[in-house]
């Protein structure tokens, strides 16, 4: 499998470049919707002999937009990269946002998938807008293929056995309410947290459990409590852990939330070095506890929970 190649912009592209059948959407958490729009673009690309691609938009537009809101997003460009490479897609286009978002849906499609990219074809979804007020609709883009050249596949909703929408909205509703599960569904695999390892408190080595210690930065924050893991080292390794998700409220002073994850039958050092943790089960909310004798004896009952879920 090769490597997808991660190409920022639109303009003065080489050939080797340029010629794609693309899929285009933010496709944050590249969800089961999302992999139909894919899967589209990947007949196409079969069909003409064209290279797999991707568009999607940096900042996504809620950010640019709504910039004080809450942190949403599902994946790091890396995670998203991993996930497309893993459907087939040869190349990403990461589109500037801000030299985008005053454009027309006709400018859109004739200079930057037509002039800039030279696309063979599009697919998009059956929600998706695009150009300036997002009044760029699927049956406007299948009229731009006509005039420019280009094919133009439209994937219809997908849904589950009782008609919800997979939707990256229902994922992270699922992570806020504590339904790591939920996620995965609707993903097609584990919703995971990806950072550097950075020194904490290191409380939990002296008391008998050393912890991980990851930032959320852009996550969308899951529901503060107790998960049963799956950790990812960068040479491969995935071992079972246990997880919180939080402030750490029994401990005095206060920390932004993050990830501090205990792996395991693990005693290496793994300080600066990047992880990813899947979210498997949530156990419980987190809890300010008396004093940490007491909360030392719930993290080894937690552990032992999480070992019969994972093994």
């Amino acid at each position: 499998m090769s490597r997808v190649r991660v190409i920022h912009g639109w303009t003065r592209l080489p050939a080797s470049d340029r010629g794609a059948a693309i899929a285009m959407g933010n496709f944050d958490g590249v969800h089961r919707g999302h992999q139909k729009v894919i899967g589209l673009a990947a007949e196409a690309a079969k069909a003409l002999g064209a290279p797999l691609g991707v568009i999607t938009l940096d900042p996504h537009p809620r950010v640019y937009h709504r910039p004080h809101e809450p942190a949403f997003q599902l994946m790091k460009r890396d995670q998203q990269a991993r996930a497309l490479e893993s459907m087939g897609v040869e190349i990403l286009y990461v589109l500037p946002y801000a030299e985008l978002a005053d454009i027309t849906d006709r400018e859109f499609a004739t200079q930057v998938l037509h002039e800039g990219l030279g696309v063979r074809h599009v697919a998009l979804g059956f929600d998706n807008s695009f150009g300036k007020d997002r009044t760029g609709t699927p049956d406007t883009m299948r009229q731009y293929g006509q005039e420019l050249g280009f094919g133009v596949s439209v994937a219809e909703e997908v849904t589950d056995r009782d008609g919800e929408k997979f939707s990256s909205t229902s994922i992270r509703e699922a992570l806020r309410d504590g339904h790591p599960e939920e996620a995965a569904r609707i993903l097609g695999r584990p919703f995971a947290i990806e950072g550097v390892v950075v020194r904490g408190r290191q409380l939990g080595r002296k008391l008998g459990y050393p912890t991980a210690n990851v930032g959320l930065a852009d996550y969308v924050i899951p529901k503060f409590g107790v998960y049963a893991t799956r950790t990812r080292l960068p040479d491969g390794r995935k071992l079972p852990g246990v997880a919180n998700i939080g402030v750490n409220p029994t401990i005095e002073g206060t920390i932004e939330p993050r990830l501090e994850v205990w792996l395991f039958d693990f005693d290496e050092d793994i300080y600066d070095q990047v992880i990813e943790t899947d979210l498997v089960a949530f156990l419980r909310p987190e809890l300010k506890f008396a004093g940490l004798d007491e909360m030392t004896v719930q993290v080894l009952k937690d552990a032992e929970q999480a070992r019969k879920i994972l093994s």
